[in-house]
């Protein structure tokens, strides 16, 4: 077992602390949000909304529309996940400009940057299928960088054993995607996709209801209709709203995520059955029909091999020591004409950056400092609670069918709903709004961790349980020996996105507009948000930038070098 210093200092194998990589993903970021901005200016003036209807009727075509955003979205980063993940997994040389993109990407402050993906879509597009398109990008940012996380830790923690005995069959790709890294990653992957699903609904809430002045973006969807019965005052709508919403989520877990949980068991690695595996009614229902075991008979399982025989004609099975491919004139070229994209883009955006005083970068640097306070308090309180409470639902089956729905809807239900009445509160206390900015970012971030920690600890093989069990381990023993090195891993997964989810609600805790009052404490997201407001585009990029910078550093100094102890140390093999 690690130590206390194997933690603090670990020399796993040696890292350059700021790469090529991270330079060239900030260049990225910077061009790009200037190209938006850019084409935001040719963004019509007025933009006519719909007319959301509170009648209750409505309610089951508005569901129909949210769920499908979701749906979309989730799609996306499910296919951005598993092969991005796979390529910075693989693909070493790939992995020092991959992994440091997903860590400035998961760490943007998405919300921040809608604005300028809206007037810069409604710039090219029609009206309604920019905020489409806009809702899915913002949803699919909300889902794909914890899943391709998780997934990218699972490809990097498979056994060694298990990696050698897909090398001596030489597996090909594709056989070794479904049959060793995809039932690997299984569990880690429906956990993930939980967590983004219930994440997303805060992203779509946010989406559905968005107005830039007199441009009127809204769509028909469950956040538009809560969002119009709450300015109506119409309180029987806001709770027929509510109760869709909380119907839909259940729905949803009975239906897609208690079956996959109790169908994803079998790819646990473990020598004994667990005696209390997960269950679910739905699935042993569909287990039971005559006609699923016939369409799985007679059409999946024939098709599943042909695609196995086709994949093996061919992609011939794996040879080492192929050479590897070299570049040719076409990539040279498209890598030549991207280089200069990037270098005209990244003068213009240092341009815009030159122009702001020196009084705005010192406010940059004080905002930043005192909002990573508030991220840490907010992932030491996340830890304190989630850790006990993740373990416990992971390794009880009983409290898993339980809870696990209960936390579903916790997790679904968007924090800002409530946070009018937390702001309320707390504004009657001295230093009331900063309580409640660590509380909003507490509520943003806590769900990553729990979920992270519930599917690690579900993970867990039972025949360690029982041999725990036989050596007669105390508590703190089975925690030091057992539960704390397998959910190692996914403590660092989940506290990665936690915290680029707390970064992310600085933009929404630290500026609040409430009552007709702006309430609003000192912090990079309230200087990010009143950029956003008043239009200054040159702090709004800077503020950005300098946030990513600061996740790009502390993901150098600390997330990466526990990635690296996760993967070297922390195997379960």
């Amino acid at each position: 077992m690690a130590t206390l210093r194997d933690l603090l200092l670990p020399k796993p194998r040696e890292e350059r602390l700021f790469t090529l990589g991270d330079v060239l993903v900030l260049i990225l970021i910077a061009v790009l949000l200037y190209a938006g901005v850019s084409l935001a200016v040719n963004a019509p003036p007025s933009v006519k909304g719909p007319t959301i209807s509170l009648a209750p009727t409505a309610l089951p075509w508005y569901t129909l529309l949210s769920v499908g955003r979701m749906a979309a979205a989730y799609a996306l980063s499910l296919l951005f996940t598993l092969l991005y993940g796979r390529a910075a997994a693989y693909n070493k040389r790939a992995e020092r400009l991959l992994m440091p993109l997903l860590d400035v990407l998961q760490s943007v402050p998405i919300l921040s940057f809608l604005p300028v993906v809206l007037l810069s879509l409604s710039a090219i597009l029609p009206e309604t299928v920019a905020a489409e398109l806009a809702s899915i990008v913002l949803i699919f940012t909300s889902q794909a960088w914890n899943m391709t996380f998780g997934w990218y830790q699972s490809l990097t923690t498979i056994p060694k054993e298990l990696n050698e005995a897909s090398n001596i069959f030489r597996l090909n790709t594709w056989l070794r995607f479904r049959y060793l890294e995809l039932p690997f990653a299984m569990i880690t992957l429906i956990w993930n996709s939980m967590m983004s699903w219930a994440g997303g609904w805060f992203f779509l809430m946010a989406a559905e209801i968005f107005t830039v002045g007199e441009r009127d973006f809204r769509l028909p969807g469950l956040g538009s209709y809560l969002q119009e019965a709450a300015n109506q005052g119409n309180l029987q709508a806001i709770l027929w709203g509510l109760f869709t919403l909380i119907l839909t989520i259940v729905a949803l877990d009975q239906l897609i995520w208690r079956p996959l949980l109790a169908w994803s068991d079998r790819f646990k690695l473990e020598m004994v059955e667990s005696d209390n595996p997960p269950t679910s009614w739905f699935f042993d229902l569909l287990n039971g029909s005559r006609l699923i075991n016939w369409l799985r008979e007679y059409v999946l399982s024939p098709l599943t091999e042909r695609i196995d025989l086709w994949a093996v004609h061919r992609y011939p099975m794996r040879e080492k020591g192929v050479a590897t491919p070299q570049p040719t004139w076409y990539t040279i070229g498209v890598g030549t004409l991207l280089a200069g994209g990037l270098l005209y883009g990244g003068v213009r955006a240092a341009q815009m950056l030159l122009s702001l005083p020196l009084h705005q970068w010192l406010a940059i640097g004080l905002g930043v400092s005192v909002t990573l306070v508030r991220v840490l308090v907010a992932l030491l309180f996340a830890l304190a609670w989630t850790l006990p409470v993740g373990v416990a639902i992971g390794t009880q089956p009983r409290l898993a069918a339980l809870f696990q729905p209960i936390v579903q809807i916790a997790a679904s239900i968007p924090a800002t709903a409530i946070f009018p009445v937390i702001l309320l509160f707390f504004l009657t206390f001295p230093g009331g709004l900063n309580l409640a900015a660590v509380l909003l970012m507490l509520m943003g971030t806590q769900w990553y961790l729990l979920f992270n920690i519930i599917a690690g600890a579900s993970a867990i093989p039972q025949d360690l349980k029982f041999t725990s069990a036989l050596l007669r381990l105390s508590n703190w023993q089975r925690w030091r020996t057992l539960i704390l090195p397998a959910l190692f891993p996914y403590l660092v997964t989940g506290a990665i996105t936690a915290s680029g989810g707390a970064w992310n609600a600085s933009i929404v805790a630290e500026y609040v507009t409430f009552g007709g009052k702006t309430y609003s404490t000192l912090g990079i997201g309230a200087l990010i948000a009143q950029a956003t407001t008043s239009g200054d585009y040159a702090l709004l990029l800077a503020a950005t930038l300098s946030m990513v910078l600061t996740v790009v550093l502390i993901n150098r100094l600390w997330w990466r070098r526990l990635y690296l102890i996760a993967e070297e140390k922390y195997r379960m093999e």
